[in-house]
């Protein structure tokens, strides 16, 4: 059996997954709207269902596919150890910007907003094609 690891290493079970964990969905739904052939989403929800990251109930003539997220427990725990990596750098510059001189973010804010307008009449020059 693949591990958590390599069942969302593949693209299309991450679009799939993604999709699942806003609202249960239909095999014609997930083709639609990741425009995949029904071979194809039905062929990653089988490996989906057998790994046990969604689950299906049959709703009248369609079967409804649901994110079971148990399995990906696996992979937050071994993401964890990252997030709290990445928890104290990113506290670090806020507390940075915190001190830094309100006069630089208002002059950072300036050179934002002309690098703006810069790249808007530059994008409006440019033909269609």
């Amino acid at each position: 059996m693949e591990s958590a690891f390599e069942i969302i290493a593949e693209p299309n079970r991450r679009a799939i997954l993604s999709l699942l964990v806003l609202s249960q969905q239909s095999v014609g739904e997930i083709e639609r709207q990741l425009r995949m052939p029904q071979p194809t989403v039905s062929k990653h929800l089988r490996v989906l269902r057998e790994a046990g990251f969604v689950e299906s109930t049959v709703d009248a003539q369609r079967r409804l596919y649901r994110l079971k997220p148990e399995p990906l427990q696996e992979v937050d725990d071994w993401l964890a150890q990252f997030r709290r990596f990445w928890s104290a750098h990113v506290d670090a510059l806020e507390r940075h910007l915190d001190r830094m001189d309100p006069s630089m973010d208002r002059a950072m804010d300036r050179a934002t907003l002309a690098k703006r307008k810069t790249r808007r009449k530059t994008t409006r020059l440019k033909p269609r094609t």
